[in-house]
């Protein structure tokens, strides 16, 4: 899932001397830049191919190419020698990830071959152009010495499944980069009092992720919702039908209910542009509040499957998880424990309001609640367990250094029984244990929330969080 409006920035180097000492060698790397260059082909994202940089002078124009287009993201191809003056002015003034691309042409010279050739110019020219580890020792000393940000690829540039999945996921974790950055997060309402490990410092995830929140009022939703038509509300209803399993025990008053505060929720995302959102009232006191609060859940539900997740509890730094592993396409549900099955060795985990019904395991059910438990008010719920398979659990932590920091763990959500509440609820396995997972998770003092989605996607995280500067840490 990259987004159109990522931009790539390619560049190769070379030693301009060599070009009138060995023949064909610049139009060889020529060649292997445009089979990098066919590498983003099929990716939905602009690309700014910069040539061969083989002087100082193309080097800072280059750098001033890269940034009046603005790239995201940076790959230097090494095709071979080349000056570390030559590399540094494209990058020093971009603050964007570099990534360097030390690939050989093919896995090895043919060295009967290369030794038959009885010319010891045409032996050079051929060897340059298997010469890409040479001046990487030298970029990166430079690199270091000037506070550039770089990262490695090695391998070859054909023919090596390992390499392209590398160069795929750095395009990726540049564009989640991206999508933080030009993210709006609605936040609605207020803390849950006493929750004291979710409060959170808006700064300091500007600090990290970019992006930009928007504090809204209860009262402006309720408002909203008080304009609704019944035509909207109708529609909502046949789409609510159409996109979960609806139980009978569910009262039609209800289902409008929950339709027309979801009509308003699309309404405020679209008025302010949001990508993500966190909420939490009360209501006690204003009976209009109390009713939009306790109608919230299933339009939250459809929001958080259609690209703007939806975290309950006021928890901002859930909804930044949730957020990116969306971005990601692995989905990222609202979730905490629930309990541990020692005899399955399986921990139960799940939450009430919103679950990202796109990642669930069948049909997403709707149950009347009597009781919101700890909140206020009674309505309809949804109750969902995500797809048996692998899952990464992502929670966004705030340290005591006034740092945060990406706490990893990957599982698998297996088949087993799990609490029909009315609640989304799953049962995690993790290769360490039950036992272990928990104890080592609980270690870093996360927030009880955590943010889970399909598939196994800590290569990814470990490169986003490079990209953001941000510590991480996987415990299984």
């Amino acid at each position: 899932m990259i987004n159109s409006n990522l931009t790539i920035g390619v560049f190769g180097i070379g030693l301009d001397v060599y070009w009138g000492q060995f023949e064909g060698l610049k139009t060889s790397l020529e060649s292997y830049l445009e089979t990098l260059c066919l590498k983003f082909a099929d990716m939905p994202v602009r690309l700014v191919n910069a040539g061969i940089v083989d002087t100082v002078d193309k080097a800072f124009e280059t750098g001033k190419t890269f940034r009046q287009e603005d790239v995201n993201i940076v790959f230097l191809y090494v095709g071979t020698y080349a000056l570390s003056s030559t590399v540094l002015p494209v990058v020093q003034r971009l603050n964007v990830p570099v990534i360097i691309l030390n690939l050989s042409p093919e896995d090895r010279i043919d060295y009967d071959s290369f030794n038959s050739l009885n010319d010891r110019i045409q032996m050079t020219g051929t060897w340059l152009k298997y010469c890409s580890a040479c001046p990487v020792p030298e970029i990166a000393n430079v690199f270091k010495r000037t506070g550039i940000k770089f990262y490695q690829v090695t391998g070859m540039l054909e023919n090596d499944e390992e390499i392209n999945k590398e160069i795929i996921e750095w395009v990726e974790a540049a564009n989640v980069a991206h999508i933080m950055q030009n993210n709006r997060m609605g936040c609605m309402g207020n803390y849950y009092s006493g929750m004291l490990d979710i409060y959170t410092d808006l700064t300091l995830q500007i600090k990290y992720f970019g992006g930009h929140f928007e504090l809204i009022e209860v009262e402006e939703l309720t408002a909203i919702k008080d304009r609704v038509t019944k035509e909207e509300v109708d529609n909502r209803v046949a789409e609510f039908r159409e996109k979960f399993d609806i139980q009978p025990d569910c009262l039609p008053e209800e289902l409008l209910r929950a339709a027309r505060t979801s009509v308003a929720m699309y309404k405020l995302i679209a008025k302010y542009q949001l990508g993500s959102f966190a909420y939490y009232h009360k209501g006690t006191g204003s009976q209009g509040n109390e009713d939009t609060m306790s109608s919230i859940i299933l339009g939250n539900s459809l929001l958080t499957a259609n690209g703007v997740p939806v975290a309950g509890e006021f928890e901002i730094k859930n909804a930044q998880a949730m957020k990116i592993m969306d971005s990601f396409g692995a989905g990222g549900s609202f979730t905490e424990y629930y309990a541990m099955d020692y005899q399955d060795d399986v921990v139960l985990m799940g939450h009430d309001g919103p679950g990202h019904i796109a990642i669930a395991e069948g049909r997403t059910k709707v149950k009347p609640l009597q009781v919101y438990h700890g909140k206020v008010g009674q309505g309809l719920s949804v109750e969902m367990a995500v797809k048996c398979g692998p899952v990464t659990c992502l929670s966004i932590l705030e340290k005591g250094n006034g740092e945060l920091m990406m706490l990893v763990a990957e599982g698998e959500s297996v088949h087993g029984p799990i609490l029909q509440i009315g609640n989304t609820n799953s049962r995690y396995r993790f290769s360490v244990g039950a036992r272990k997972f928990v104890n080592d998770w609980n270690s870093y003092g996360p927030a009880h929330h955590c943010a889970v989605g399909v598939g196994h996607i800590s290569s990814k995280l470990e490169k986003l969080s490079a990209i953001l500067g941000m510590d991480m840490v996987k415990v299984c």
